[in-house]
């Protein structure tokens, strides 16, 4: 009866039949137990299975080779490897079946698969010799670790075994050589058994060429698959659909499509996916939707490929949508879903959803996955908690380079260039690898501190790891030095690039132009369109920035109206605060308000800071009055437009206003920020704010001001010294 439960999946019932048989004094024998076991398997029983197990060892049936085969089994099978290992190591017969059994359960526990190899070579030395299932579980672990050399030396034992054609093993092998980068062998391997390959042979081999992006090849392999009359099935569409957005053709994508629907291929979980993918990747929203919606079922995996999708696309709005619409379908979100929709709420400074997401992560005990404690800690970074967002990182017990760059990057991007610099190097020494985002990130926090000599050094670390050229790393040291005061470094490493981009051109094009070079500026911008290079939105803004700081208005203004009409670019808020402070430096104050009243989309406090600044310089407190209005409005804890307005009423001599937004202030609780500068002696930074003592040399520093405060007033300075 028991035997026959378990054999139809009554599991339950198997079980209740063994303790009523004890129940009624009827001892089990040894062909009780395996029947048992696979009984309580079924239902994923581990505990019962421990308290059988002490069953066993009373009846003696614990070394018996079908009993303890079936134990062995169980454990591994639900990740109880200590009492498989355990059990295993005691068994006086143990058959191929046996330990591949516990192979297979050191290779599903990634913790533990380095365990896979020694126990392999035990087998080597035993009389057991091993078979296909063998070579397969210790190849999978060669290709997940990369570990090319041992996976060599397996294929040498294979073809020893005579079993390189068989249908598993070669498969196996190729997906190894494809996972372990190392191509021309998959491709040799292929084309000898290429007789005999079927589907799966051709799907590993086509899934190789696009995971290490070899798009052309893996093209030209689908169309020998198709001329070779091997039908291609959903795995093959799955594999073959990542390299549609790699070479940007979107019209191949919707090709492949076709072929699906009309050949009647499976349309199932993992190719709904792919398409979903593809479309979202070459911005074809509406066809993702339309896959999406045909799905029968609602599915977590499909679910999370649309808030990826969509976020991607820069419809948060939409992708939170979904993630509410899965919830309320009671779907369960897993790591992955969470790492996708909190840069949805990090997009729309969503500080509340993402902390109950952040409180449900926990909960679920997501919150030691690295892609998703980076994704936690990026949310809150910029939904301006750069310090909640600094604790979760601190608490994460494994980082990987993308978990640093991310701090990196939002550190130096939110005002803490020092702390992302600490960050830098810290995680050189916990040995991280630094890759083109972390080292542009650091030379980007280098600029902010104008530490001329840290990017010097990250400049040499550039060209001992290779990443000199890198493009963007490249475009980064440009900025860098450029802002650090040395143009003709700058210069240089421009000149020394073997190859440029767009984003090359635009970093010597704004740096020349920022240290008021406006005529090898506009060289520079000839020269990028005689080299093929468009240029783009950032490189009108760098061209008009230099106009506007050299004085050129009107030629700075035809350069923004022929990006709209020459180039057609459409204007953004950057471009027109540009244009306003162009026009603001010059003293045309009326015209900048025209432009704010005719910009096509609502100021934001950046477009009336820069009114108000220039209201500043040329006195003008009517328009002040007009731009403060909405900057109190927009902005209302920044403390420098309150200063500005007031100074400029202290200038005009209307001291009851000055003292209204003075009163202002201290009503709405504005605290005016320390202003800190800072110079740099002997590759050594040095900061000091306003009445600061907190600097060990300050007395001799105060010491050496005194005197020179001494020698202006001797020179007739009376109203600088009164004004300090």
């Amino acid at each position: 009866m028991i035997r026959g439960f378990t054999m139809t999946g009554y599991y339950d019932y198997a079980i209740m039949f063994y303790f009523k048989m004890l129940s009624f004094g009827t001892n089990p024998d040894k062909y009780t137990f395996p029947y048992l076991i696979k009984a309580c398997g079924g239902l994923r029983a581990v505990d019962l299975v421990k308290h059988i197990h002490g069953m066993i060892n009373e009846f003696g049936f614990e070394l018996d080779v079908y009993v303890g085969s079936a134990l062995v089994k169980f454990y591994a099978e639900n990740d109880c490897l200590d009492n498989a290992r355990n059990l295993f190591d005691k068994l006086p017969q143990r058959d191929i079946v046996m330990w591949n059994v516990i192979l297979n359960g050191y290779l599903k526990c990634e913790s533990l698969a380095h365990n896979v190899v020694e126990l392999f070579v035990e087998m080597r030395r035993s009389e057991v010799k091993p078979n296909y299932v063998t070579y397969t579980s210790v190849l999978c672990l060669c290709g997940s670790k990369s570990m090319v050399g041992l996976g060599n030396q397996v294929h040498g034992l294979v073809v020893k075994c005579g079993l390189e054609t068989d249908p598993t093993v070669a498969n196996t092998l190729v997906a190894m050589y494809t996972k372990c980068r190392s191509l021309f062998d998959a491709r040799m391997l292929f084309d000898f058994v290429a007789q005999k390959a079927d589907l799966i042979t051709w799907n590993a081999m086509i899934g190789g060429y696009v995971q290490n992006g070899y798009m052309n090849e893996a093209s030209d392999l689908f169309r020998k698959m198709i001329s070779s009359e091997i039908k291609p099935d959903s795995v093959t569409f799955a594999s073959l659909l990542p390299l549609v957005p790699e070479l940007g053709c979107l019209d191949q994508g919707k090709e492949i499509h076709c072929y699906i629907v009309r050949h009647g291929v499976l349309f199932d979980l993992f190719l709904k996916n792919a398409l979903i993918d593809v479309y979202f990747k070459c911005n074809d929203v509406e066809m993702a939707y339309k896959v999406f919606k045909q799905s029968s079922a609602v599915d977590i995996v499909i679910c999370t490929a649309m808030i990826s999708g969509l976020v991607l696309n820069g419809m948060n709005v939409d992708a939170l949508e979904i993630f509410r619409g899965l919830i309320g379908n009671k779907l369960r979100p897993n790591a992955v879903t969470f790492a996708s929709v909190l840069p949805a709420c990090a997009a729309l400074a969503a500080l509340k959803l993402g902390k109950e997401l952040h409180g449900n992560i926990v909960k679920k005990g997501l919150e030691g996955r690295c892609y998703v404690g980076s994704a936690i800690s990026d949310m809150y970074a910029k939904c301006g908690r750069l310090d909640l967002g600094h604790e979760v990182f601190i608490r994460m017990s494994e980082r990987d380079s993308v978990c640093w760059n991310s701090m990196i990057t939002n550190c130096s991007q939110n005002g803490k260039p020092e702390v992302a610099m600490d960050l830098f190097l810290r995680m050189g020494l916990e040995g991280a690898k630094y890759d083109c985002v972390s080292i542009s990130a650091a030379l980007s926090a280098c600029a902010d501190l104008s530490d001329l000599n840290r990017g010097k050094e990250i400049h040499s670390l550039m060209i001992r790891r290779g990443f000199n050229f890198d493009l963007f790393a490249t475009s980064a040291l440009i900025d860098t030095y450029a802002k650090c005061g040395d143009l003709d470094l700058a210069s240089r490493v421009f000149d020394n690039m073997e190859s440029r981009n767009e984003v090359s051109w635009n970093s010597i094009i704004a740096a020349y132009g920022n240290h008021g070079e406006l005529n090898t500026c506009v060289e520079l911008f000839r020269a990028m369109e005689d080299e093929g290079f468009r240029p783009d939105g950032v490189t009108f803004l760098a061209v008009m920035s230099a106009c506007g700081h050299a004085g050129r208005v009107e030629e700075g203004k035809s350069y923004f109206n022929s990006m709209i009409q020459d180039y057609g670019f459409c204007a953004r808020m950057e471009h027109y605060a540009c244009l306003i402070d162009m026009f603001g430096r010059a003293g045309r104050l009326e015209e900048a308000f025209r432009v704010i009243e005719t910009m096509p989309f609502t100021p934001d406090a950046g477009i009336w800071g820069t009114l108000l600044g220039s209201c500043r310089i040329h006195g003008n407190v009517e328009l002040a009055e007009v731009a403060s209005e909405h900057l109190f409005r927009l902005d209302p804890q920044n403390s420098g437009y309150y200063v500005l307005l007031s100074n400029l009423h202290a200038d005009s001599g209307t001291w009851t206003r000055v003292n209204q937004i003075r009163g202002m202030m201290k009503e709405r609780g504005v605290k005016k920020l320390t202003g800190y500068s800072w110079i740099e002696v002997d590759n050594s930074s040095h900061v000091f704010a306003a009445a600061d003592k907190s600097h060990p040399l300050s007395s001799q520093i105060y010491a050496v001001l005194n005197n020179l405060l001494v020698e202006l007033q001797d020179e007739g300075y009376d109203h600088f010294i009164l004004a300090l």
